[in-house]
C-alpha cells in the first residue's frame, strides 16, 4: 500500500476529552434504545494454539526444568479458573492435582487438561474454556461477552443481540453453554437476549498450493481448499441486519471489576458513530435533492472535517457536477469507528494514512505485510506509528435511505495474505482473503479513537490467564 504517514493523535486519531466521554455515556443509551444493535463475536478459533507449549511438554520426557513456560503453569496452577474442574476430573481417575504434584507426575496434570479423555481443553474453542474465577462461579469468554453485552449492546425492546461465528464441530457445545447462561443473565439484568450463530461459509474457502505454486493435491487426487482466514467472515457480517454492529474478538474479555472502562469507551465509539452518521446522512440527503454551491460546501465539510478525510489536490479545479459525484461516492459508504491503543509491542494492525487511486487519502488499518519496508519512506512512516488496532470496532452498515450496504462491494480484493502452513506433514502455501478489519473494510469511511490499554486483554497462551487483568 502507498502510505503517506501514520495516523497519530495529532493527525487521524481522535482523543476524546472527559466532557466528550460524559456526553456519549449520557446520549448513546437513549439513541441505542430506539435502534437495532448487534454484538458480533468471531469465535471459531480452536484453543489449541493457547496450549502449544503444553502439547510439546506432553510429547517430551516430562522434565519440567526444560520449559520455563510449563514450570510457571504448574507453579501457579491453583490460580486458573479451571483448577476445580481439573481436580475433579483427576479425582475420577483416583488421583488429584496435589497427588500428581507430590509424585512429580506433571504429564498427568497436563494430559488430563488437554486430552479428550479428560477436560479436552486442547480441542475446545477458546470461547468455552474457563477464563475467570468469581466467588460463586467460573466464567468462560462466551459468558463474559454475554454479560458485557448487557452493558452497552442493548437495543430497542431492551434486547441484547449477540452473534457468534463458530466452527461446525463446536456449535452444539456453544448452544449448550449459552443456553445455560442466558436465563441467569435475563433474570439478573431484566433484559432479553437473542443469541445467534453462523459458520464460515465453505464458498469462501481458497485454494492451497505447493511450495512450487502448483495446486496442492490430496492423496485422493482432489485439490485442497482451506478456510480463508477471518476475512471470510465479511460474508457473515454482511448477513447481519442491524443499525449498529460492535465487533470484538472472543478472547478479549476481562472480569467484572475491570469492565467499567470497556463500557464507557464502547458507548463512546457507538455514540460517536451515530452522531457522525447523522451528519453524513444529512449531507447526502441535501446532495440528492439539489446540487448547489451550498450543498456541495456542506458535503465537503462533512468529508474533511467530520470524517477527517483528505481530498485530492486537484479537487477544487473540477466542475461542480464532478465534485458532487465524487463526494456522493465518498460519503455513501459503510462507516466504522475503531478503537486504537498505544503500541506496547503486541502484534496487530496499525493505523495509517493511505493514498487512494483517485488522489484522496483514507485511514486504513494495515498489517506489517502490507507495508514495503524496503522503501525508506514507508519504513519511516511505519516506525513513526504510535498505536495499533485491538479489534475494537463499531460499524454502521445501512445507508441514508435505511437500506443495507452490500459490504462485499467495499473490500479491496487486491489485498490478501499468503501464509505458509502444512497438511499431512507436507508444506503448503495458503491464500487468505483480505482481513476483516484490513482489506475487507478498505472502502469504508473510517475513524480512529484512542482507547485505554485496559480495554485490550487478549489471551494468546494459557499463561496469559495469570496476568493480573484476568485474576
Amino acid at each position: 500500500m502507498k502510505i503517506t504517514g501514520p495516523a497519530t493523535p495529532q493527525d487521524g486519531i481522535q482523543v476524546l476529552s472527559d466532557d466528550q466521554l460524559k456526553h456519549f455515556v449520557e446520549t448513546y443509551p437513549k439513541k441505542a434504545a430506539s435502534i437495532e444493535v448487534v454484538k458480533f463475536v468471531p469465535a471459531s478459533g480452536a484453543a489449541s494454539r493457547m496450549f502449544k507449549d503444553l502439547f510439546s511438554f506432553l510429547d517430551g520426557d516430562g522434565d519440567l526444568s526444560k520449559s520455563a513456560f510449563v514450570q510457571k503453569f504448574i507453579d501457579k496452577i491453583e490460580k486458573f479458573a479451571f483448577y476445580d474442574d481439573l481436580n475433579a476430573t483427576l479425582k475420577e481417575k483416583n488421583t488429584s492435582i496435589a497427588d500428581c504434584l507430590d509424585r512429580k507426575d506433571y504429564k498427568e496434570i497436563v494430559g488430563t487438561l488437554l486430552e479428550d479423555s479428560g477436560l479436552g481443553y486442547g480441542n475446545l474453542p477458546k470461547g468455552l474454556l474457563k477464563f475467570h474465577q468469581y466467588e460463586s462461579e467460573a466464567r468462560t469468554p462466551a459468558y463474559e461477552h454475554l454479560f458485557e453485552g448487557s452493558q452497552y449492546a442493548v437495543g430497542k425492546g431492551k434486547l441484547v443481540k449477540i452473534h457468534f461465528t463458530v466452527s461446525p464441530e463446536h456449535e452444539e457445545k456453544f448452544r449448550k453453554e449459552i443456553g445455560s447462561i442466558v436465563p441467569k443473565l435475563e433474570s439478573k439484568t431484566g433484559l432479553k437476549y437473542e443469541v445467534t450463530y453462523s459458520q464460515q461459509k465453505k464458498s469462501t474457502d481458497t485454494i492451497a498450493v505447493s511450495m512450487d505454486n502448483e495446486p496442492f493435491l490430496e492423496e485422493d487426487g482432489s485439490i485442497l481448499f482451506r478456510p480463508a482466514g477471518h476475512g471470510a467472515l465479511l460474508e457473515n457480517l454482511n448477513d447481519i441486519s442491524a443499525d449498529l454492529i460492535f465487533i470484538k474478538n472472543i478472547d478479549n474479555v476481562v472480569p467484572d471489576r475491570l469492565k467499567p472502562d470497556t463500557k464507557t469507551y464502547k458507548m463512546a465509539i457507538g455514540g460517536l458513530l451515530l452522531e457522525i452518521q447523522e451528519k453524513v446522512f444529512e449531507a447526502l440527503k441535501e446532495l440528492s435533492q439539489e446540487i448547489s454551491d451550498e450543498s456541495l460546501k456542506k458535503a465537503k465539510n462533512v468529508f474533511t472535517e467530520v470524517l477527517g478525510a483528505k481530498l485530492p489536490n486537484e479537487f477544487e479545479n473540477q466542475p461542480l457536477m464532478e465534485r458532487a459525484n465524487f463526494l456522493k461516492g465518498k460519503l455513501n459508504r459503510p462507516i466504522r469507528v475503531c478503537g486504537m491503543v498505544k503500541n506496547t509491542g503486541e502484534p496487530g494492525g496499525g493505523p495509517f494514512w493511505v493514498m487512494e487511486k483517485d488522489g484522496s487519502q483514507s485511514l486504513q488499518i494495515l498489517e506489517t505485510a502490507q507495508i514495503d519496508l524496503s522503501d525508506p519512506e514507508s519504513k519511516k512512516h511505519f516506525q513513526a506509528a504510535t498505536h495499533f488496532n485491538p479489534v475494537d470496532l463499531v460499524c454502521g452498515t445501512r445507508n441514508f435511505k435505511g437500506e443495507e450496504f452490500d459490504l462485499l462491494k467495499y473490500r479491496d480484493m487486491k489485498t490478501g495474505f499468503i501464509t505458509e502452513k502444512s497438511k499431512s506433514g507436507r508444506e503448503l502455501k495458503a491464500l487468505e482473503l483480505p482481513g476483516l478489519w484490513n482489506g475487507a473494510m478498505a472502502g469504508w469511511n473510517t475513524l480512529f479513537v484512542e482507547v485505554p490499554l485496559i480495554t485490550f486483554n487478549p489471551v494468546k497462551t494459557v499463561n496469559d490467564l495469570l496476568r493480573d487483568e484476568h485474576q
